[in-house]
């Protein structure tokens, strides 16, 4: 599959856009277990052409995470036209734009999935951003706004007629938020028109190296973008990259790597911003870590973990667990 000029190869894996989780350590971490192109977080346009620093940090592309791409999303086309411009001056390889996120503080004000209730603005978002950069332009989505309003077969044809490179789908409406099952059938839909000339990626509930072989090889679409299953599981690249090349997992990472790559995260983290923030970011993976499924009596250890405020803290409770796991393993062996 090739985006303009960046070639991603057969059947690749992508890293989805999510705010508070894509930062550049986890798409770094997910380059290299097996993700074959990676997205930041949502950059608002109207942040980034304020210059907040929090916003502006969100552009900083590692050399060795390429291809990667920067997503921003806006409900105005001249801060969105401005937006991208900045953007481009960041150099990543790919410029996203979102039309899909359906969270109330996005959607709700217009922006993300909120366009899909004003197509017309929309489009003219879409052609203006790609007149005003020389990046390949992509846009990411959702099947429309509620059920009654899937309208997104149509509406791939518009996008493209607007000049974007490659369109990803999330098989879910807004109304829907991120309940209820993707809809593949719709997105196969999308990929089947014989007017559709870019790639299709599709997304949404993508949790399995088996899963993603049986969306691929039912429904045809050009690549995949994994995205919630990754949060606090970055090694489902590994796996996913595995059963697509030898129609199996081969090699599972071990406990060990596991727990190696969640330290490197913290540390990353609390450099990137600093010790108390930085640790209020990684909850969210440590929250839903596969590590730590099915331990037996983990919830109080689980309430520690998330209420840990420093650096030494968290990496005892970590540390305890690890323990743990590998005597219950060693027991198993006796």
């Amino acid at each position: 599959m090739k985006i303009g000029n960046v070639d991603l190869g057969d059947r690749p894996v992508m890293l989805a856009p999510m705010e508070d989780v894509t930062d550049q350590s986890f798409r770094l971490i997910c380059k290299e277990l097996g993700a074959d192109m990676t997205y930041s977080e949502f950059v608002s346009a109207d942040a980034l052409i304020r210059n907040i620093a929090a916003t502006t940090r969100k552009l900083f592309i590692h050399e060795q995470e390429r291809p990667t791409a920067i997503q921003i999303y806006g409900r105005e086309v001249e801060p969105m036209v401005e937006a991208a411009r900045i953007v481009e001056e960041a150099k990543p390889d790919i410029l996203d734009i979102n039309f899909g996120c359906p969270v109330k503080k996005v959607a709700g004000k217009g922006a993300g999935a909120g366009m899909l209730r004003d197509i017309p603005k929309m489009l003219e978002i879409t052609r203006e951003v790609v007149k005003a950069v020389k990046l390949p332009v992509t846009v990411k989505t959702r099947l429309g706004w509620d059920h009654n309003s899937k309208i997104i077969v149509e509406l791939a044809e518009q996008l493209q007629d607007c000049g974007i490179q490659a369109l990803t789908v999330h098989g879910r409406t807004r109304s829907q938020m991120y309940t209820g099952e993707a809809d593949w059938d719709m997105i196969g839909q999308v990929k089947a028109n014989p007017r559709i000339r870019i790639p299709i990626i599709g997304n949404g509930d993508i949790t399995t190296p088996e899963r993603l072989v049986e969306v691929y090889d039912r429904y045809g679409v050009d690549g995949v973008m994994v995205g919630r299953a990754a949060i606090g599981n970055p090694w489902i690249f590994n796996d996913m990259k595995q059963m697509l090349l030898h129609g199996k997992v081969e090699h599972r990472l071990s406990h060990s790597d596991k727990f190696a790559i969640l330290r490197r995260q913290i540390d990353e983290s609390i450099e990137r911003i600093d010790e108390y923030r930085g640790i209020l970011h990684i909850r969210r993976h440590l929250a839903v870590c596969q590590l730590f499924k099915g331990i037996p009596n983990f919830r109080e250890t689980r309430i520690r973990m998330l209420r840990a405020d420093t650096k030494q803290e968290l990496f005892d409770i970590i540390d305890d667990v690890q323990r743990r796991l590998a005597q219950e393993s060693d027991l198993s062996l006796t």
